[in-house]
């Protein structure tokens, strides 16, 4: 007997500044990021417990950095998350800039 299927999409949603991977329409996990001009600068990474296990989160940040790259921004990763993806994935290296003590005071001073 073969599983139902499901639908995962992937959704940049600007007014929450993330984007978010949904499972059959129910958001299953998120990561945030802040816009520093030309930089994207991602800080949080999470999928729901109930989803977990299956991928989820590397197919959200694998779509997020696509989406970057397609705008012409570049990546920022101070999500430990979003740093350890781009560690096995050099496809990203020539749009990714180092985490800096200077955008770690800007981020910390956007999120409050």
């Amino acid at each position: 007997m073969s599983e139902p299927s499901t639908t995962t999409a992937v959704e940049r949603v600007d007014a929450g500044r993330r984007y978010d991977i949904l499972v059959d329409g129910q958001r299953a996990g998120l990561t945030a990021y802040r816009d520093r001009g030309a930089r994207r600068v991602f800080f949080h990474t999470e999928i729901d417990e109930a989803f977990a296990g299956q991928g989820l989160g590397a197919q959200l940040v694998q779509q997020a950095l696509d989406d970057v790259r397609a705008s012409g921004m570049r990546i920022v990763p101070v999500c430990p998350y979003v740093a350890k993806f781009l560690r096995r994935h050099d496809e990203f290296a020539d749009i990714t800039d180092p985490v800096t003590p200077d955008v770690l005071r800007w981020l910390e001073a956007q999120l409050g």
